[in-house]
């Protein structure tokens, strides 16, 4: 390493206590975008990420969307050199059930080397992962060794639903090279990785019409189709013994893992009983001839999300229900066009429907599948980034979640990305107790330094 470099990650070894305390203050701004009572506490939020930023050294604005607002920052003062957007959100999942965390949610508390709180991980400490290091550069060598903007966005956690519009409109502002994303998790707290892969995302509402009221089940059971019924017999036909889609074209485009691929999987430390045992199930399951990890990272999934309609209360009630309802969802892979899975699944159900009902199908979302090649330059300088940082080289790995934003990159401006998070698959994201993992936080910041350089050099 040259001499400057050693400065900076002096710099920010010296600075890790300032750091938590600044994200610890992060953390207490509620900034939970699903609630309309706490508009204002995303608002405030954008503008503490937006003060931190100038603090760095970058400039910092609050930017509108239409929605909750983007915290937008930027150092272009390398003239000919790249340009890479480094993308993270700053809203959070709401804290219920309230009573299941040990400490307040937006009180961060340090216990055993982690800190907990709502957005610690997700996504507010990797955030700070990078501004912390962008100002150790600025501080330490004046500059950077390429031009860096910011997008801190407000609205991730409930589908970014005016990002899209705001990349459209903003798209000279936000021209660049490659995108980074710091929103993912490593393999294992051992294992440094790098995302190459995120699944896509649309799901289904479907209702199903019955008698236009209930029913006593003594006087019109057996001769009204009840739409509960009728709904299980639909939703039973999606997939078959094996666990694989019965849908005539959902697999359309699905590309096989090759043997190398299924070979590099089976070298990861994965005990599939264990992970069990984790979740509380006697097995995993799912499509057959596949593993876990194939499963979750190169396969599409169908799943039913809920399923409602009838008598729900104590005691029985013995009725023919006039409706019932469900909500599926899909994860998709790459290559598979949202458009066309959710009109083949649509199709599906119509079909199968029996007779003396009347069914409804509302098909949402439009969220492809991302892949980038580890042959990628950006790709490659992240890795050796992450090993200067971790100790280690970085495998590479997908994930089964949907970042709706990195789709957008994908699709709207047709930028190559670089996912390099590192959070741990236990941090408890978006439910009681999340944390982030301080070795894990200060090595995020240190690879992140490295990360600049080494992509100052490979673009």
């Amino acid at each position: 390493m040259t001499a400057p470099l050693d400065e900076r990650i002096a710099f920010i070894r010296a600075n890790r206590e300032r750091y938590l305390e600044e994200l610890a203050a992060w953390i207490a701004c509620p900034s939970i975008s699903l609630d309309p009572a706490h508009a204002a506490d995303v608002r405030a939020s954008a503008e503490t990420a937006a003060a931190r930023m100038r603090a760095a050294g970058l400039s910092g604005e609050v930017l509108e969307t239409g929605g909750h607002p983007v915290a937008y920052g930027a150092w272009l003062g390398a003239p000919g050199a790249p340009t890479i957007l480094i993308y993270g959100h700053h809203d959070v999942q709401p804290v219920d059930p309230l009573e299941l965390w040990t400490t307040p949610p937006f009180e961060a508390h340090v216990r055993d080397g982690k800190v907990y709180g709502r957005g610690s991980v997700d996504d507010k400490g990797q955030v700070m992962m990078h501004v912390a290091a962008l100002e150790a550069h600025l501080r330490v060598s004046g500059r950077l060794p390429l031009n860096v903007k910011v997008v801190i966005e407000g609205e991730e956690e409930i589908g970014s639903p005016s990002f899209e519009a705001f990349l459209a409109r903003e798209r000279e502002r936000l021209a660049c090279d490659v995108v980074v994303v710091s929103d993912t998790a490593v393999f294992a707290e051992d294992v440094p990785s790098l995302t190459v892969s995120l699944r896509g995302l649309v799901h289904w509402e479907i209702a199903v019409h019955g008698p236009s009221t209930d029913l006593h089940s003594g006087y019109y059971g057996g001769i009204v189709h009840n739409p509960l019924e009728a709904l299980a017999q639909m939703l039973a036909t999606l997939k078959d013994r094996d666990g694989r889609v019965a849908v005539a074209g959902f697999y359309e485009g699905v590309r096989e893992l090759t043997p190398a691929e299924r070979a590099e999987y089976a070298r990861l430390p994965y005990d599939a009983m264990h992970e069990a045992q984790l979740l509380g199930v006697p097995e995993l399951a799912g499509e057959a001839g596949y593993t876990p990890l194939e499963r979750m990272w190169r396969r599409p999934t169908l799943e039913l999300n809920g399923i409602y309609g009838g008598y729900q209360g104590p005691g029985g009630k013995t009725i023919v229900p006039s409706f019932a309802r469900a909500k599926l969802s899909a994860r998709l892979v790459p290559v598979q066009d949202p458009a066309h899975v959710k009109r083949v699944v649509s199709e599906h159900l119509q079909r199968v429907a029996p007779p003396g009902v009347r069914v409804e199908v509302e098909a949402h979302g439009e969220v492809r599948a991302v892949e980038t090649s580890r042959d990628h330059p950006a790709v490659s300088a992240a890795a050796r980034a992450m090993e200067r940082g971790f100790g280690k080289p970085p495998v590479f790995i997908g994930t089964g979640g949907t970042i709706g934003p990195v789709s957008s990159f994908d699709r709207i401006l047709g930028l190559p990305q670089v996912l390099i998070g590192v959070g741990l698959p236990d941090d408890a994201i978006h439910a009681p107790n999340e944390k982030f993992d301080l070795g894990q936080f200060y090595g995020g910041i240190e690879t992140m330094a490295y990360l600049y350089d080494e992509l100052a050099a490979a673009l």
